[in-house]
């Protein structure tokens, strides 16, 4: 078989090939004018609600807008699930090792988070500038808006986590939080 034949087979099968999906996709695109377009897959993201207008107005949905409070949270926090906060904590595994003697992984190990100084874990070197100035120590409630917020609770992180939206499942997770570390800080009075 010499080139001139194995051209002429490649082009059948191209032509083929067009006769085929040609239509297909000529069809496809004419209905789909009929449609509104939707995205195959919709990233995840932390809503973070408007501040709560002081005289008790609607917001832009007909109902009150509330704040985000960080104080509800942590006292929601003697009855959460911790065993629900092991299942939401597996989001922050991902950048974050949490067991005793493991090293840090893309974020700080979160072994001992509760009470623990900010940004001074040793092994990890990737503090953004606006934590390591930050300083204090870690409490419920700044954990609380951390988590719930990092952008905005702490502007110039590095965390691109977007945040847990849901109290309820930020109480479970500080819970278990709490639970990582020699012996767990007690939960404020």
């Amino acid at each position: 078989m010499d080139s001139f034949e194995l051209s002429k087979l490649a082009g059948a099968v191209l032509a083929a090939l067009l006769v085929i999906f040609a239509p297909k996709t000529a069809i496809e695109i004419w209905q789909q004018g009929d449609r509104e377009a939707k995205p195959g897959y919709v990233l995840p993201a932390a809503t973070e609600p408007a501040a709560a207008p002081a005289d008790g107005a609607k917001g832009e949905d007909g109902g009150t807008t509330a704040a985000f409070e960080p104080a509800t949270v942590v006292a929601m926090i003697a009855a959460a699930k911790p065993e629900n906060g092991q299942a939401a904590f597996k989001k922050c595994l991902a950048c974050h090792s949490a067991e005793k003697e493991a090293g840090s992984k893309v974020g700080p190990n979160l072994w001992g988070i509760v009470d623990r100084p900010r940004a001074a874990r040793g092994d990890f070197s990737g503090y953004s500038e606006a934590m390591r100035t930050k300083g204090g120590q870690w409490t419920y409630e700044d954990l609380a808006g951390f988590v719930h917020n990092p952008k905005g609770w702490l502007p110039g992180t590095k965390m691109i986590f977007p945040g847990v939206a849901d109290p309820g499942e930020l109480a479970d997770l500080l819970a278990y939080m709490r639970t990582l570390g020699d012996s767990p800080a007690p939960l404020p009075q």
